[in-house]
């Protein structure tokens, strides 16, 4: 059993996402060891890159900073080997954009970030019709290791169906059209929509994009696998006076929240 099955043992589970670099590569690293030491069940860590499409004001702000601090892919996969070393065991999951793994090199990055720790990959604007080369080498090297699967309330049924199952470790619902970002009320037929995938795969199911308060996150995490916070652990963490006590304390509450929905 890999790191992502054993997390979800346990469900529902709590996956915030925070950009290596931000507001510095060193305290971005604790703040990752905190989240991951007071409620994080799978961390999404955020590769920076200056053309970030499908994130918004809060994340393209924070991944800015980090580019300009200097942060890149290598010092990025070289943090998550630290973040093993302290210990963090919880499954990391990579979230960058193509541009800058394919100036890596595809075998380079996959060797050196499955090296590293890295448990799994999200590549928003890699279709998965033109996937096959990064996956063929997945296989190659880890086969176990899954480039996850990303869908849409917009994802037509037949494309839906064929992509749910041929799903590895889970499914990335985007809740709603268009950005990341914090959003005053949860997308309506969300629970009706999981449930319509979950009819195609037995992957789990996790629902991000748009989930900002602890009561959001125990509300969806009444139907789905897990829940995805990204603008507003971004937002709440990386801007206050210090970082790693805020995220222990972001964690601590969505994971609470979580806990005491899925215990009703």
């Amino acid at each position: 059993m890999n790191r992502i099955e054993a997390a979800f043992q346990k469900k529902p589970i709590f996956m915030p996402y925070y950009p290596l670099g931000y507001p510095d590569l060193p305290t971005s690293v604790d703040v990752m060891e905190a989240l991951s030491k007071n409620g994080a069940d799978l961390i999404e860590v955020g590769l920076s890159f200056s053309d970030p499409l499908a994130d918004g004001p809060v994340i393209q702000k924070a991944t800015q900073v980090a580019l300009e601090g200097g942060i890149t892919v290598r010092k990025s996969l070289q943090a998550v080997a630290e973040l093993r070393r302290r210990g963090v065991e919880i499954p990391l999951v990579l979230m960058g954009y193509y541009n800058p793994i394919l100036a890596y090199g595809l075998q380079a990055f996959i060797h050196d970030a499955l090296a590293a720790g890295a448990d799994g990959f999200i590549i928003p604007d890699l279709p998965p019709e033109e996937a096959s080369e990064f996956t063929d080498l997945l296989v190659i090297h880890q086969p176990e290791v899954p480039l996850i699967t990303m869908l849409a309330p917009t994802t037509p049924e037949e494309r839906m169906s064929r992509l749910a199952k041929g799903a590895q470790g889970f499914i990335y619902l985007v809740s709603v059209t268009g950005v990341t970002g914090v959003r005053r009320d949860i997308a309506s037929g969300i629970g009706e929509l999981v449930a319509r995938i979950q009819q195609f795969t037995k992957r789990p199911v996790c629902v991000g994009f748009g989930i900002s308060t602890p009561q959001q996150a125990a509300e969806v995490s009444k139907y789905s696998d897990g829940v995805i916070v990204g603008s507003a652990c971004v937002r709440q963490v990386g801007g206050s006076g210090n970082p790693a006590q805020a995220a222990a304390e972001f964690a601590a509450r969505f994971q609470e929240a979580i806990v005491g929905a899925s215990s009703l």
